[in-house]
């Protein structure tokens, strides 16, 4: 049986980076955490920095676009921890080819990981959080979605298309699962992380040049905003996409 107050969130793409830093914020929340990864060994450091913040936290080594080890990932969860309260689907990958250079398999990868990868958890997890009088769904997109991204940027059209898609697939639930579980988006700028790093000090002058905060973001400049959509009450935000940029695009 599950402990009373106990509070649970679930975070695709957890071990490192940007998910890594949400799943601690969220720790320091109160959260236990369950993680989602497919290195092990950022599973198991992660997991230890929740550890010191006197949280739990499970680990799951999987590829979100398995859609059968998302549902077995999500009872298991149930089964220890009887609920999830918030589920934040991170777990993404960039695609830097253009449409001339792209193959099929490249596209349809980008597009499972991206946008595929989120619906295996959501549909496994509404049932649970039903059960639970309701939850939070968070999804990750991206200023691309919004901009259509720069000719510099990391990633092309069929990350850009995942993302739009997400925006999409973010509205539609919202008002489908209504009230009891409310849905939001958030779509970073240029944010450094292990992934980016080699891009982005290459040139961080000049990107910064370029953002009205004078700064490229960073983890945890994500990871405040959605420990606010997970936690903030009374609550009346849902559908919404939060662009976290440094006001770099004016939308």
């Amino acid at each position: 049986m599950a402990e009373t107050t106990r509070k649970v969130a679930l975070v695709t793409g957890g071990g490192r980076g940007i998910g890594r830093a949400c799943a601690l914020d969220l720790a320091r929340y109160g959260f236990d955490i369950v993680l989602v990864d497919l290195i092990e060994d950022d599973l198991t450091r992660t997991a230890g920095e929740i550890g010191d913040l006197g949280r739990e936290a499970l680990t799951f080594v999987a590829d979100v676009r398995e859609y059968a080890r998302a549902a077995e990932i999500v009872g298991e969860v149930d089964a220890q921890w009887g609920r999830i309260d918030v589920l934040f689907n991170n777990a993404g990958r960039p695609m830097p080819k253009g449409i001339l250079e792209i193959t099929e398999e490249e596209f349809d990868a980008t597009v499972d990981i991206n946008l595929k990868g989120a619906f295996n958890y959501i549909q496994p997890v509404v049932p649970v959080m039903r059960g639970n009088g309701g939850g939070r769904i968070i999804n990750m997109s991206s200023m691309n979605a919004h901009t259509g991204g720069v000719t510099s940027a990391v990633s092309k059209f069929s990350y850009t298309a995942a993302k739009a898609g997400i925006l999409g697939m973010t509205r539609a639930l919202a008002k489908e699962l209504a009230p009891e579980i409310v849905v939001n988006a958030v779509c970073p700028g240029v944010i450094k992380t292990e992934r980016s790093n080699a891009m982005i000090d290459a040139r961080e002058a000049q990107l910064a040049a370029g953002i009205s905060m004078k700064r490229v973001g960073t983890p945890q400049d994500v990871a405040s905003v959605v420990t606010f959509l997970a936690t903030a009450e009374p609550n009346f935000m849902t559908g919404q996409d939060i662009q976290i940029d440094g006001m770099q695009w004016v939308r």
